[in-house]
């Protein structure tokens, strides 16, 4: 098994405990939904889920990935993440029109889920490493996603 690499703090790291932070959030909820848990806990689980899913995407769109798209070079690999983002909004607002005591309501939570591993896991393999070696300015980068972060936290929780 390989060492994680030493943390930068810089935009990758930002993102990344992003990941981490929502993978642990599926996993909570796929516990909730093994366990049958009532339909008002996993709704506001999801909810959560798809709060930071929504932020972290267009943290990414807005900010990461037009920097990234000039700086590595792979047309290729920017095009398939920004559809992925695209079909996972799709199946976020499919699951925020819902209620939890619908069917398919806990399978479209664990389809996100492993729909967003995937993604990850090309980001990470990838994207960031390409990033990493681009001589992109990722520390300022990264303050520049925080500071958006922080904006829309601040707005989705003025209407929630």
């Amino acid at each position: 098994m390989s060492k994680a690499p030493p943390k930068k703090n810089d935009a990758v790291d930002l993102l990344d405990a992003d990941h981490i932070a929502v993978k642990k959030l599926f996993q909570q909820y796929n516990k909730l939904a093994e366990e049958k848990a009532p339909a008002g806990e996993r709704q506001a689980l999801a909810v959560r889920i798809c709060t930071e899913l929504t932020v972290h995407a267009q943290l990414e769109e807005e900010i990461f990935y037009p920097a990234a798209r000039a700086a590595i070079d792979d047309e290729e690999l920017m095009d398939e993440a920004t559809v992925e983002h695209a079909s996972a909004k799709d199946l976020i607002a499919q699951i925020e029109s819902m209620g939890a005591d619908e069917p398919m309501y806990d399978a479209k939570v664990i389809v996100l889920g492993e729909y967003i591993d995937h993604h990850v896991t090309e980001e990470r393999e990838e994207m960031f490493q390409k990033a990493r070696r681009s001589g992109m300015d990722l520390v300022a980068l990264k303050e520049q996603l925080a500071a958006r972060k922080a904006e829309l936290m601040a707005e989705m929780e003025a209407t929630a």
